[in-house]
């Protein structure tokens, strides 16, 4: 039986989601997946941070409060930084100018050998680099 890749999650993905944004039934349907097949989906606290921080800056802190449990209940595994992700993800930042945040998100998917779940676009271009499962 052939082993199912790591699915990582972007920032963007659950923002999409929890903001009901185009897009956002797509990553209902994989949330919906992961729990029926309790297949982990990966996000890095970097990424996990760029969500609190977006929805309660859009939001406010109840709303922030609120979508932290809601994340907490899903099969998210918050994926801590250490120095071998940093260090990929500074591999991006240079070769490539992503935005900081994303080179975490891409480098969680590289060292995991897995497919990033995102419809940002800034992603483009390192589609080479690593496999790309867009949502819009």
């Amino acid at each position: 039986m052939k082993e199912k890749k790591p699915k990582i999650l972007d920032s963007w993905a659950l923002l999409c989601y929890f903001e009901g944004q185009k897009g956002g039934e797509k990553v209902l349907e994989l949330l919906t997946q992961a729990t029926q097949t309790n297949q982990q989906l990966l996000i890095s606290t970097v990424n996990w941070g760029e969500v609190l921080y977006t929805v309660e800056i859009r939001h406010g802190k109840e709303q922030r409060n609120t979508i932290e449990k809601t994340m907490g209940m899903m099969n998210l595994e918050i994926m801590d930084v250490d120095q071998n992700l940093t260090r990929e993800a500074a591999s991006f930042k240079s070769e490539f100018g992503l935005p900081y945040a994303d080179c975490f998100a891409a480098a969680l998917t590289s060292l995991n050998k897995g497919i990033l779940i995102t419809g940002d676009r800034d992603f483009k271009k390192i589609e080479s680099q690593i496999e790309i499962s867009w949502i819009q």
